[in-house]
């Protein structure tokens, strides 16, 4: 461990333990927005391969693909990455050809992301794969597993897979419980891996990364290069503050962001947010976020439940909606939910256009303007959309989530930087350049800060901009003329 806090050190970071919280990522020196603060290649990673979805194991791109014709699990997208995987490959490849047909099938992400964890510790200390201070199996050994706060059904569920993991390897020494709590180290210490759009792509395991922190007001975000993870900071962080990243979407209330890191991650938040649980502003932002509306069409008030339980208050005006009332808008969307995602896994488009908008409709009754279930079904529709090339609809529904995304995210969020992406390319593609330069430009000048300058996706946007700032200008010299 001396050896990764020299190495730390170099980049302006040191590890501290506090009683509260254990290891934490301290910083050494000032950080600007925008900065990288720490970047780490992952000790392994495996694509989320599926029987209808694969990626490359080198890059995870998911085109030109060819199986590997010996272990037929894993996939290249050329010789480049083979060879670039082939020390560890080589190994699983062995073991994987063992098994039957049958057997190969039950190789999930997650079963190949143990056995590789185990294959690469064993040719690490082999040194056919060398360590470093930063990328070394004690670093994994560190982290925590929270295995004595596991449910007994999850416990049951982590030796069934490490007895799969076993009969792959095959290795007579192998220890059967180890491999059950590296299961629930990896549940709450491994990151889906995206691409620079959010996109889930993989997963990965990254030791030094592992150690930063949650906040739901992280001064840090995580965004990922091909398979390496990079930190970097969205506000000034000055020596001595701690690096804080979010596990979870922080899209919601006070009480579902604390269920989700409870259930997930097993701790309990305490983070500025979450302290404020229970206080008037905190129950207020719950009720607009997760609750329901005024049933006066010019009210923006929230509501919130009587003390008998018979129906919500609106807190502005006064105005009661009965219990019976919601519930059955509730139970009509809940219904419609069920038979859209019928629709949605069989592909057919347009019927899962009309139910969304059903749904759409009957939440716009039921729940506040800034709901985030009203923000998701439009998100819904807005993928649809696009699918089925309605652009200026799409762009209709982009532009009634920006509000949202602006009020449930921080200013320097690669979400509310995404959103507005998309809201400008539909805007340029539809001929509204100067609308289009607005949104290319919010959405610059926070994806700048989240992603960098230098990945193909930030230069495509830059180039976007430029390209829509040049047909602008164009516009109004010729308008001139």
């Amino acid at each position: 461990m001396d050896g990764m806090q020299s190495a730390l050190q170099d980049r302006g970071l040191t590890v501290t333990n506090l009683p509260e919280k254990g290891r934490c990522l301290f910083t050494n020196k000032d950080f600007s927005p925008g900065e990288v603060i720490i970047s780490q290649e992952p000790y392994v990673c495996v694509p989320n391969n599926s029987s209808s979805n694969s990626r490359c194991d080198g890059c995870f791109a998911s085109s030109n693909l060819k199986k590997c014709s010996a272990c037929q699990v894993v996939w290249y997208c050329g010789s480049g990455c083979q060879k670039l995987e082939w020390k560890l490959h080589r190994v699983e490849c062995q073991a994987l050809s063992r098994l039957d047909k049958e057997k190969r099938k039950s190789v999930t992400p997650s079963i190949r992301l143990m056995v590789k964890l185990y294959l690469r510790r064993k040719l690490q200390s082999e040194m056919v794969i060398p360590t470093t201070a930063t990328d070394n199996y004690s670093l994994v050994e560190a982290l925590v597993s929270h295995i004595s706060d596991i449910h007994e059904k999850q416990l049951v569920l982590y030796a069934q897979m490490a007895n799969l993991v076993n009969s792959i390897l095959q290795w007579p020494e192998i220890n059967i419980k180890e491999i059950a709590e590296n299961f629930s180290k990896l549940a709450c210490n491994a990151h889906t891996i995206c691409d620079s759009e959010l996109r889930p792509l993989g997963t990965g395991l990254y030791p030094v990364i592992s150690i930063i922190n949650h906040s739901c007001l992280p001064n840090a975000v995580l965004v990922f290069e091909g398979r390496v993870a990079v930190v970097r900071a969205v506000q000034h962080m000055p020596k001595g503050a701690e690096v804080l990243i979010s596990y979870i979407e922080t899209a919601g209330s006070t009480m579902t962001r604390k269920k989700a890191l409870t259930e997930q991650y097993l701790f309990t938040c305490t983070c500025p947010r979450c302290i404020k649980v229970g206080q008037y502003d905190d129950i207020r932002e719950g009720a607009i976020l997760e609750g329901y509306r005024c049933k006066d069409d010019g009210c923006s008030g929230f509501l919130l439940r009587e003390s008998d339980g018979k129906g919500f208050t609106c807190q502005q005006c006064g105005l009661v909606r009965s219990k019976e009332e919601i519930k059955t808008l509730a139970s009509e969307i809940t219904a419609l939910s069920s038979k859209t995602l019928a629709s949605t896994s069989c592909n057919n488009h347009q019927e899962a256009l009309s139910m969304y908008k059903m749904i759409e409709k009957l939440q716009r009754k039921l729940c506040h303007s800034f709901s985030i279930s009203l923000m998701q079904t439009r998100e819904k529709l807005i993928k649809i959309l696009m699918e089925l090339e309605d652009w200026r609809e799409a762009l209709a529904y982009c532009r009634l989530t920006i509000p949202v995304y602006q009020r449930v995210y921080p200013q320097f969020h690669p979400l509310l930087g995404l959103q507005f992406y998309t809201c400008g390319k539909l805007e340029w593609f539809l001929g509204d350049t100067e609308n289009a330069i607005k949104s290319l430009t919010k959405a610059a000048d926070i994806l700048r800060i989240t992603h960098g300058t230098n990945s193909p996706f930030m230069k495509e946007l830059i180039i976007k901009l430029e390209e829509a700032r040049a047909e602008a200008s164009y516009k109004l010299s010729t308008k001139n003329e």
